[in-house]
């Protein structure tokens, strides 16, 4: 599952690319025009790909060695055990981020493209960002059943102790 978060983030990274390059990917400001970015907003674009992307691959960090006990190569904490909630706790907050953000970010536009937040020169424009955004959907939900398995995996089960049932000695 581990492996599958990157590849959530990578269509809409992608659908970003050319759009940082100047091409309008049929978005068009109010007037109908294409919409065409340069400058630093090429270079924000260029980054959100890359930091969405390098933020989705700490997913491994639940399912491989180094979520569990720290490289080598870290001063002081180097080949130490990960305390389990020092990756728990962030990895549930920022599931549960994602799923906020996702989901208001897609309230409107499965059901009228109207609620996209750019106009585009066609529906068919905007299917393509649709297709390329809706997969983000699924990085929260995911992300969360992730943090679960780890959790699980990493905190021994409380054993709960009984008393021996008194029952059926008449």
């Amino acid at each position: 599952m581990a492996h599958i978060i990157p590849l959530l983030t990578l269509p809409s990274g992608l659908w970003r690319v050319p759009f940082a390059f100047g091409h309008s990917m049929g978005t068009t400001d109010d007037d109908g025009r294409p919409i065409q970015v340069e400058g630093w907003e090429s270079v924000y674009i260029l980054g959100l790909s890359v930091f969405a992307e390098v933020v989705a691959l700490t997913a491994f960090g639940l399912v491989r060695a180094w979520g569990e006990v720290f490289p080598r190569w870290i001063p002081v904490i180097g080949g130490r055990r990960v305390p389990p909630m020092a990756a728990v706790i962030p990895a549930t907050l920022g599931s549960l981020a994602l799923i906020a953000i996702w989901t208001y970010g897609f309230r409107d536009v499965f059901f009228n493209f109207q609620g996209l937040p750019l106009p585009f020169s066609s529906d068919g424009w905007a299917a393509l960002m649709i297709a390329c955004y809706a997969p983000l959907n699924l990085w929260g939900p995911l992300l969360l059943v992730l943090t679960w398995a780890y959790y699980r995996r990493r905190v021994p089960a409380r054993r709960l102790r009984h008393a021996p049932s008194k029952q059926g000695h008449g």
